[in-house]
């Protein structure tokens, strides 16, 4: 019968963890955590004792129910004729309302009435007072309604022709009038026609001149062209020239008057514009408003349906190291206030210059702006904010870490029995290894980080997203660099860390002295007082599995893990690679939301819509929950491991982001530059004599570039300065040759094969490659080179490449390959390796060579053979198999 835990028993009997121990002590039962087990008398003796204290808080739990049950009810009552009495004062109220607005809309009503009545009645008056006083003037009127200047200057021409017609009519009449009265005594004084009086010559016949005419704009009459004199005429043409200006005259007041009646509305205008700005300034203030509400109102939204914190919202994220120009226009305020309060505080900078954290900081508060600095991962990074009611139940992730062969894989194969660890290269982890195994029901995820010491980023990586950390250590080995390394990567992240102490069946195993050891890194057994709990076990006998597992229940349990599953996903990257029949795969962990087949994401500087999901058993799956890794295929390019992913709803947006990104990091390339400093400067000047070993990496895996770069990176290169002038994930290829000639370098890949073309080229043109499948074999040959100390070292030379054609399932034996040599000649005691789309699947020997039935020694190209491969069954069509032998030769440069 198992044992009973603590925390269990104070949870059966509905207190916490505690309380028990509080009761337990009271006991004298030995307990000293949650996670200490019991014994079954101990668990009868507590049942017992434990069994009034039970009764009572029943009862008083009853007591208390009933109690709450009552006053609820009472106060629901109470609650309820509140509400009633509020519902009638409230329609009572309304009531009132509504007969004060009716009276006040009345009252209104009938003011209106009024006004408009006045109104029109003063317009009455003013237009009768108008009429009154309006001018009658023979004069021609303005017609507003003329459509051009030639159309008004021909209509006052006719209304003055009839006009000058009317009064040459009338003035004839009169003049006959009066010689018909006068005829008579007129008639003898004829003969002395120059004594005319004055009068004679201002009578009718000289004011029927036919001179009068001719100041007329129009035709002359035609009974009115005989002359009567020569003086006559003359005073004739004074009186028609004052015809003539009375007309103009008359034409000019009607010009003056329209131009005056003109001004006269334009005035009237510009009083009712003017009266009219207060309330144009209001309407436009209130459009302004509304605006800015209504734009705050969509950034609002949009944060929302980002899951962005709200409280974030009008924080300014401002990038580490920015100018005073960049500030000035992420604060969008002038860069003059910038640099005025920088001189205040004594640090004088200018627009291009760059500022440090806390001057940011300084200068943000002062303008009363709340700002946050990024780092440089940080900007590639996102923040969301999610609803505690949102927030469920998770899997927790586990990271396994430790020194180099203290039997990290061996763990998970033990625990999801497959294994993993026989198909390693050297028996080590080369690339993160994401799982997830059923416990009782619960799913735990578990990700595996490499222990060779040059994966330090992949490790750092696995502390990053974990929430659990099992630290394995072996206890024949005792704690070792790794060890270390992995205790502060976990301590960094703040994660808890579970202790395996692992090969416990081993002669020689001291657990005692392995925690011992822990205690000066700060990793202090419970059983010792301390945080971590510790657990024997033996991964190839699997024992202690079961406890190990119970303790990482136990540790989620109590961190209470959970996420939101329901909006976008989100997540990190923990491998990439290229795959030269799927193209771009990339292994991701959700840590929130749930990823779709089909959606838009971004990771890094790579996008793409994700066309294929797998899980970590190769099934396809159509979506993934957080804490789930899946390898997903559809991005554009290969990501770096570490990255942070994000669904977007539109493709367009995550590909402007990803060439955002991109276009960030070629300028931040480009900027690189080496500066001299005193302590560089003697160095500098001897570059000349400084030589050069460039280098081309290729890998199955973009960790396993990191590491290597990284690993180049920290060598002394005070005689040969390394340059790796291209790294990127896939097979050695045609351009990868071209480019090592082109730079006179040294291909180097790792987990990768050049293909037929690519090592033709190779050979024709003399570019050097090799291959590795261990890290640090190329790490030290390539230290061995640098520091020139090479010794007579063994060199692989091809002997022959074979293609299978097809596979035939033999008894007792496995399954065996018919193929075809293709170039070299194979013997049965080569070495050979097993490649599969350009990437290594199977390294060791061949079990057999046959020719029909029969063995034989070797194969020339051009024949046909069948080839069997030691302990390896998993052989495909079109797989290639290169065999080579080992030999000593001898170093010359």
């Amino acid at each position: 019968m198992a044992k009973t835990r603590v925390h269990d028993l104070a949870k059966e009997y509905g207190m916490s963890s505690k309380e028990m121990l509080g009761h337990l002590q009271d006991m004298k039962i030995p307990a000293k955590s949650p996670s200490s087990t019991l014994e079954d008398a101990y668990v009868s003796i507590v049942r017992k004792k434990l069994k009034p204290i039970l009764e009572a808080r029943a009862a008083e739990i009853e007591a208390q129910k009933k109690a709450e049950a009552e006053a609820k009810a009472e106060e629901e009552r109470k609650e309820a004729e509140k509400a009633e009495r509020e519902r009638i004062e409230a329609e009572k109220r309304r009531e009132k309302e509504r007969a004060e607005e009716e009276r006040k809309r009345a009252a209104a009503e009938a003011a209106r009435k009024k006004a408009e009545e006045e109104r029109k009645e003063a317009e009455r008056k003013r237009k009768e007072e108008e009429e009154r006083n309006r001018v009658r003037d023979t004069a021609p009127k303005s017609i507003p309604s003329f459509t051009s200047l030639l159309d008004q200057i021909a209509q006052q021409e006719k209304v003055l022709e009839e006009q000058a017609a009317e009064a040459a009519k009338k003035k004839e009449e009169d003049r006959a009038a009066r010689d018909h009265g006068k005829g008579r005594g007129r008639r003898s004084d004829r003969p002395s026609r120059g004594g005319e009086s004055e009068e004679t010559h201002r009578g009718g016949r000289r004011s029927s001149a036919p001179r009068v005419g001719a100041a007329v704009p129009g035709p002359v009459p035609e009974g009115e062209s005989e002359g009567r004199g020569r003086g006559k005429g003359r005073k004739g043409g004074r009186h028609g020239h004052e015809d003539e200006d009375r007309y103009s005259r008359m034409a000019r007041e009607a010009e003056e008057y329209n131009r005056s009646h003109v001004f006269e509305e334009a005035r009237e205008a510009v009083e009712e514009a003017h009266q009219d700005t207060g309330r144009r300034r209001k309407r436009k203030e209130r459009r302004k408003k509304q605006q800015a509400e209504a734009a705050e109102e969509q950034r609002i939204q949009e944060a929302i349906e980002n899951d962005q914190d709200l409280s974030q919202l009008d924080t300014v994220k401002v990038p580490q190291g920015s100018t005073v120009a960049d500030l000035a226009k992420l604060l969008n305020v002038p860069a003059n206030d910038i640099i005025k309060r920088l001189f205040l505080l004594g640090n004088p900078l200018t627009l291009t210059e760059s500022m440090s954290d806390d001057l940011i900081e300084l200068v943000a508060d002062d303008l009363g702006r709340d700002v946050k600095v990024m780092t440089k991962e940080e900007e590639n990074s996102f923040s969301f904010y999610d609803d505690p009611k949102d927030l469920k139940p998770r899997p927790p992730v586990v990271t396994v870490m430790g020194h180099v062969d203290h039997g990290k894989t061996s763990l998970l194969d033990a625990i999801r029995h497959t294994g993993v660890a026989e198909g390693e290269a050297g028996g080590i982890t080369q690339a993160i290894g994401a799982s997830q195994v059923q416990i009782n029901g619960r799913t735990i995820t578990f990700i595996d980080t490499p222990g060779h010491e040059t994966f330090t980023a992949m490790r750092a990586r696995g502390a990053k997203v974990t929430d659990i950390v099992i630290l394995i250590v072996a206890a024949d080995d005792g704690v070792m660099p790794q060890t270390i390394e992995s205790i502060n990567h976990a301590k960094a992240a703040n994660v808890p860390i579970i202790v395996a102490v692992n090969k416990i069946d081993k002669p020689g195993a001291d657990p005692t002295r392995v925690r011992q050891e822990l205690t000066e890194h700060g990793i202090i057994p419970e059983e010792w007082g301390g945080q971590n709990m510790f657990v024997d076990i033996s991964a190839k006998k699997h024992m202690g599995i079961e406890d190990l597992l119970e303790a990482v229940l136990l540790e989620a349990d109590v961190l209470e893990l959970k996420a939101n599953p329901d909006t976008f996903a989100s997540g990190h990257v923990l491998e990439a690679k290229l795959d030269r029949g799927r193209g771009s795969v990339a292994t991701l962990l959700v840590s929130r939301g749930t990823l779709h087949v089909g959606d838009a994401i971004v990771a890094g500087m790579a996008f793409g819509k994700i066309r294929a999901m797998m899980d970590p058993r190769g099934r396809n799956v159509k979506e993934a929950r957080p804490s789930d890794p899946v390898e997903v295929l559809g991005l554009q390019s290969v990501p770096m491991a570490g990255d942070e992913f994000r669904v977007f709803q539109d493709e367009r947006d995550a590909r402007a982001l990803a060439d955002e990104r991109a276009l960030k990091a070629r300028i931040e390339e480009q900027n690189k530059v080496k500066h001299v400093t005193l302590e560089n400067l003697f160095d500098t000047m001897a570059d000349a004599d400084v030589k050069e070993l460039n280098l081309i990496i290729k890998a199955d895996v973009q960790g396993s570039i990191e590491a290597l770069v990284d690993s180049l990176n920290k060598m002394d290169q005070s005689e040969v300065r390394i340059n790796v002038i291209h790294s990127a994930v896939g097979a050695i290829n045609e351009t990868d040759v071209t480019l090592a000639d082109a730079s006179n370098a040294i291909i180097i890949g790792f987990g990768v094969r050049p293909d037929a073309k690519a090592r033709t080229q190779a050979e024709q043109q003399g570019v050097e490659i090799r291959c590795y499948s261990v890290i640090y074999k190329a790490i030290e040959e390539i230290d061995a080179a640098r520091i020139g100390m090479l010794k007579p070292t063994e060199q692989e030379v091809q002997t022959a490449s074979v293609e299978v054609r097809n596979t035939f399932k033999v008894p007792k034996v496995g399954i065996a390959a018919g193929c075809m040599v293709q170039e070299g000649e194979v013997s049965r005691d080569d070495l050979c390796r097993l490649v599969r789309d350009g990437i290594v699947v199977y390294e060791g020997k061949l079990a057999s060579l046959r020719r029909y039935k029969d063995d034989v020694k070797s194969v020339k190209a051009g024949f046909e053979c069948g080839i069997g491969l030691d302990n390896f069954q998993d052989i495909h069509v079109g797989d290639i198999i290169e065999t080579y032998r080992i030999e000593q030769v001898a170093r010359t440069e």
